[in-house]
């Protein structure tokens, strides 16, 4: 496992601190690893539920995906 050093405002250490002592994490470090966490599933959620507005309004693409890739990129 690899160690990152993150500058942090007060506000957000003291948040973190919070979580610890309210037994959301037994470490510092693992409360950011748990939010790094939610975040990416936050980020896969978000994903399905836009993938999942364009099919209603007819917003789908087919084909062959390298192609679909070049021709948005």
């Amino acid at each position: 496992m690899s160690t990152l050093s993150v500058p942090l405002t007060p506000t957000l250490e003291n948040i973190i601190e919070r979580l610890v002592k309210m037994g959301f994490a037994e470490t510092k470090a693992e409360v950011v690893r748990k939010a790094i966490i939610r975040l990416s599933e936050e980020e896969a959620l978000n994903a399905v539920l836009i993938s999942q507005r364009q099919a209603r309004n007819g917003e789908l693409y087919e084909g062959d995906l390298k192609a679909l890739v070049e021709a948005v990129s």
